[in-house]
């Protein structure tokens, strides 16, 4: 198995439109426990992350195509990682991948994540990684997030792994 053509690049403002659509999908909702955007929350929450120069937002292209992002932000004093990928690029390794290319470039320590515990997919996508889980909690509802069960996830100190071969 080959591996994906994935690249980074900063989001940028051109890039809304298309990240607006991923974001609609209903599965891929469901699947990440959260609530759609509209269009007056989705642009005015680009807006400031594309003003925030503390936040690395980057694109996810394959073969140059835009199929998602990912980011660095700080949330509640830790530095946490985020990722959407658009449903019809789903199992090709794009997030591990995209996930990979981000650790590299922030080399800050530790690294937080949070995943509904039923999101399976994304729960083995951050744990090839090296995060680790480190508790569960109840997450209450919130106009973003339905509640649910969240898994709590860390990267400590030193290099990525190196992801596993074919």
């Amino acid at each position: 198995m080959t591996e994906p053509a994935v690249t980074l690049r900063p989001v940028t403002a051109a890039d809304l439109d298309t990240l607006f659509a991923h974001q609609l999908d209903a599965e891929a909702n469901a699947m990440a426990v959260v609530h759609l955007r509209d269009r007056e929350a989705f642009y005015p929450h680009w807006a400031r992350i594309l003003a925030d120069p503390a936040i690395t937002a980057s694109a996810v292209l394959l073969d140059g195509a835009l199929v998602g992002h990912v980011t660095c932000f700080d949330q509640g004093g830790q530095d946490t990682i985020g990722y959407w990928i658009a449903k019809e690029h789903w199992g090709k390794g794009i997030a591990s991948r995209a996930l990979q290319l981000l650790l590299e470039q922030v080399p800050r320590r530790p690294l937080h994540a949070q995943v509904a515990r039923s999101n399976h997919r994304s729960l083995r996508v951050l744990e090839r990684a090296g995060f680790r889980v480190t508790r569960y909690e109840h997450a209450p509802a919130t106009e973003r997030f339905p509640a649910c069960e969240e898994a709590l996830l860390v990267l400590d100190g030193g290099e990525p792994p190196t992801p596993p071969g074919p």
